[in-house]
């Protein structure tokens, strides 16, 4: 090992700690905040475990970490790449969840080196290199060209459903971030919402300005009928309660 193993487990539970606020507290920027928020919320708890741990006679080890990460890494990249390429709903877990595998892999891998023989060192070597190569593309797929349009929009409808219009994860929050220059189909259904949110609302301004987007997307006709009948059902809804 590079440090000393006292080091190197402050060094891990530290990290533990970095990925777990991330994702806690990045889980705020996702059309579906509850898996990263999970997942980073058992990373907390955790990393709380190993740290009073530390104090006790025989702390978790160095390879315990590994292993741990290892798991909650795998696990993790299993439902994120899932969430980030199927259902498109956040695009968080999977890059996350990379790094963590990625280290756990890697120390287990270091820890056994000096035991390994120069085709496993050349085998282990390659494979440190795909695990680079595959975590460089989880954060390019996942963090700089994650697009999330069609997830703001059901994430719109649920909150709607709900009743919730104004605030963070509200219904006009999630529809402004529903358009996508790639996907152009997708923004009539974001405009058409705006326009009656905010005309249920009495906000004249906003309804004439999305109503004006609507028509520079194709009208109310580029909008499939069950899509405006659900806007329209849901404020009745909000309405009448």
């Amino acid at each position: 090992m590079f440090f000393e193993e006292s080091s190197t487990r402050w060094l891990l539970i530290l990290f533990e700690f970095i990925i777990g606020l991330i994702l806690y507290f990045g889980s705020k920027s996702q059309p579906f905040p509850t898996p990263s928020r999970r997942l980073g919320t058992l990373l907390l708890l955790m990393a709380s475990l190993f740290l009073i741990g530390q104090s006790a006679p025989r702390p978790a080890s160095v390879n315990g970490h590994f292993i741990f990460l290892s798991a909650i890494g795998a696990l993790g990249l299993i439902f994120g790449v899932h969430h980030m390429l199927n259902t498109r709903r956040e695009v968080l877990v999977a890059p996350m969840s990379g790094f963590l595998f990625s280290v756990g892999v890697g120390g287990l891998m270091i820890q056994t080196w000096d035991t390994l023989n120069t085709m496993e060192q050349w085998s282990g070597f390659l494979a440190l290199l795909v695990l680079s190569g595959g975590q460089v593309w989880l954060v390019f797929r996942g963090l700089l060209i994650g697009r999330l349009p069609l997830a703001w929009s059901q994430a719109g409808m649920v909150a709607l459903g709900r009743g919730q219009i104004s605030g963070q994860h509200g219904a006009l929050s999630c529809f402004e971030k529903a358009w996508d220059i790639d996907e152009e189909h997708l923004n009539p259904m974001a405009y058409v919402a705006l326009h009656r949110i905010n005309e249920f609302l009495g906000n004249e301004k906003e309804v004439e300005k999305w109503h004006d987007a609507l028509l520079d997307s194709g009208g109310e006709e580029a909008v499939a009928a069950e899509w405006i009948e659900a806007i329209e059902s849901s404020l009745s809804s909000i309405k009448a309660s």
